[in-house]
């Protein structure tokens, strides 16, 4: 099949109203009829008409105190100096909380504010409250002592105190709530016509998909696109039904579409949008129905597909999992919401300071993922992969930033405006490390969670330069660095003091850890040592520039007179243990430098050249904040401790401790 062409890429504004209306003018965009449902299942759905009290609540004269019920008048002479006594059966009746007020009485005393008397005047002093749960004792009760006035209606609801017959409970367009349906209860309504959830199906296309579940393989990958979209449909207010993955046959696909247009309120397909030669679906929606749009000037979600397949709304959602997600926010949630009668709200938005500069691609509208933290007092704003592959991305978000489709990007420290993905109140208790990169981190962040759940650590993985580079320009809390000094041996202390001569910082060990050469299992190349790495049939990926991995290996290569050119790879870059243990594992290289931890993850052997010593950096000014005190008390921990040491190759005899001040 020829390959698609964008032939009329229109701009996020454009490609919503060219839809909306198109499908307002054909009545495709209206809101559901309503269907009756039971009150007390009605919680999340939305009013389909307003709902109107059918009884009064209360609908009688109601106690609102336990104690006893009095005429007002019969009190008036009361007083601290000179109580009065009242009879009962004449002057007062016990009463309790809910229990209907008799004829001729208008108020109700609390029980503590009486004392009572028995029939021979014996406990004259004796508090009520102290008897009133024993029926048998109230029995003897003739009399109780009253020691101020009151007034006609104390203590009492009346009739419509909180809803009255033909009040208006919840309007139209009203999402219910639990309290909603209290209400809803009290006024005698018991069930209301809420609006029909919007029926949408789901459809993941393309030959190299398998479900969750099965076994994977070069090749294949894991369809989880159509799980994700089904969630926000039900977050939404939607009814999904996700559809057998349908393979890369334009007639299967047409077959699939034709069969589902009319049992469904909206119908999406994920992939085949693109610019492809498999990207068949806008040429499949054209023969059975419109195509309205096809590619929106966005970035991710650029592939776009919106039309009309007999009079069903038809939305085609890119592949990667960002793109889908980003171009199901923009089109899908407000055909939803518009169906339910409801309209989109705005996200919080707050003003940030960048701190990376971003190119952006002119002529898109770009979604930019980022973290957030509070530098003193400015928050900062970071931005995190821009795949849109990379579905963590959106997992590890505290906000977006629309960079607009003129602007070629923004500068480092230049203010902009993002919309909140996260709660505000916690961004503030982010914690910001940058710097080297190590597993225990990873176990730092998430036993900082489990005790104190209010902070959070965010690591951006820079190198150990990259992280001194942060401290210098104030954009993080904390640096972490592995820097040997080849002149004087000494790890971090020379680095820093040369990067940061004037900040007053103290330095507290984390690990000190091994450092070797990760190989496949079985070590097939027979690597031994540094000197191997030059041998003609040994690939190999290096750190990026700037890491303490990436200074170590200059270091031991100088040490041994090799030029770093004779290695095959020695250019190419990765920036975590991870990832370089990742490509030794698939194949792609045959060794890398990295710590044991990241071997044993990947299951590779190990062959060690170097202990080195693993350290965090923390201004001064910050060492006492309460956030950083809560993770200090965390690496000085036994439970940390203990996790650490099962990934094996890290040595915590100096952990937690302030080695320079």
């Amino acid at each position: 099949m020829r390959r698609n062409i964008y032939l009329s890429k229109l701009t996020l504004k454009e490609a919503q109203e060219k839809f909306y209306k198109t499908l307002l003018k054909y009545k495709l965009a209206q809101p559901l009829k309503g269907e009756l449902v039971s009150t007390e299942d009605s919680l999340g759905r939305i009013t389909a008409e307003p709902v109107f009290a059918k009884i009064s609540s209360p609908h009688y004269q109601v106690a609102a105190m336990d104690g006893v019920v009095v005429r007002a008048r019969d009190t008036y002479e009361a007083s601290e100096s000179s109580p009065i006594n009242l009879k009962i059966n004449q002057d007062f009746y016990f009463i309790n909380t809910g229990n209907p007020i008799p004829h001729g009485f208008d108020a109700v005393i609390k029980i503590e504010d009486i004392n009572l008397l028995n029939e021979f005047r014996g406990d004259k002093n004796k508090n009520i409250s102290n008897n009133f749960t024993d029926d048998s004792k109230e029995e003897n009760i003739k009399e109780v002592k009253i020691f101020s006035a009151v007034f006609p209606g104390q203590h009492i609801r009346n009739i419509g105190e909180d809803v009255v017959a033909n009040q208006l409970i919840i309007p139209v367009n009203h999402k219910i709530r639990p309290v909603d349906i209290g209400a809803l209860l009290a006024g005698g309504v018991n069930q209301l016509f809420v609006r029909r959830k919007p029926k949408v199906t789901v459809i993941p296309t393309g030959d190299e998909l398998i479900p969750p579940g099965e076994e994977i393989s070069p090749g294949k990958i894991i369809e989880f696109n159509s799980k994700i979209i089904k969630g926000l449909i039900y977050e939404w207010g939607g009814e999904a039904r996700v559809y057998e993955i349908v393979k890369d046959i334009p007639q299967d696909l047409k077959k699939v579409l034709k069969k589902v247009k009319q049992q469904n309120d909206i119908v999406v397909v994920i992939a085949g949008s693109s610019a492809g030669s498999k990207d068949f679906t806008s040429e499949i929606v054209k023969s059975i129905g419109d195509v309205l749009v096809h590619g929106v000037a966005i970035m991710p979600g650029k592939p776009t597909i919106l039309g009309i397949i007999d009079n069903t709304p038809f939305i085609g959602l890119p592949g990667y999992p960002v793109s889908a997600i980003i171009s199901a926010e923009q089109f899908l949630k407000p055909l939803i919401f518009r169906k339910l009668g409801l309209t989109v709200k705005r996200r919080e938005e707050i003003k940030v300071h960048m701190a990376h500069k971003v190119v952006s691609h002119l002529g898109d509208e770009e979604f930019l993922r980022v973290k957030l933290g509070n530098i003193d007092g400015k928050i900062m704003s970071y931005p995190l992969s821009r795949g849109a592959g990379v579905v963590t991305s959106l997992v590890e978000a505290d906000a977006l930033i629309r960079i607009p489709l003129l602007k070629e990007g923004v500068d480092f420290g230049e203010e902009v405006e993002v919309e909140l993905l996260e709660d505000s109140n916690r961004i503030k208790n982010n914690i910001i490390v940058t710097g080297s990169h190590d597993l225990v981190l990873d176990i730092l962040r998430n036993e900082l969670r489990e005790e104190f759940s209010d902070f959070n650590l965010v690591s951006f993985n820079v190198g150990s330069m990259g992280g001194l580079l942060a401290l210098k320009q104030k954009r993080t809390h904390l640096a972490t660095a592995h820097l040997l000094d080849p002149e004087s041996g000494e790890y971090n202390f020379p680095y820093i003091k040369k990067m940061l001569p004037q900040r007053e910082l103290i330095i507290v060990n984390l690990t000190y850890r091994e450092q070797g050469i990760m190989v496949k299992r079985g070590n097939p190349k027979n690597i031994k040592g540094i000197d191997d790495l030059v041998k003609k049939d040994i690939k190999f990926i290096n750190r990026q520039k700037g890491s303490g991995t990436r200074v170590l290996l200059d270091y031991l290569l100088k040490k041994k007179g090799i030029n770093p050119l004779d290695i095959q790879g020695y250019s190419k870059e990765e920036y975590t243990h991870l990832m370089v243990a990742s490509a030794v594992a698939e194949g792609s290289v045959d060794a890398s430098l990295g710590i044991l931890s990241a071997a044993k993850t990947f299951h590779l052997d190990f062959v060690p050249v170097a202990k080195e010593r693993y350290d965090i950096i923390i201004p001064k000014e910050y060492h006492s904040s309460l956030k950083i005190q809560k993770l200090l008390t965390i690496i000085r921990s036994e439970k940390f401790r203990k996790k650490v040491l099962s990934l094996g190759g890290y040595d915590l005899s100096q952990s937690g401790k302030v080695i320079k001040e």
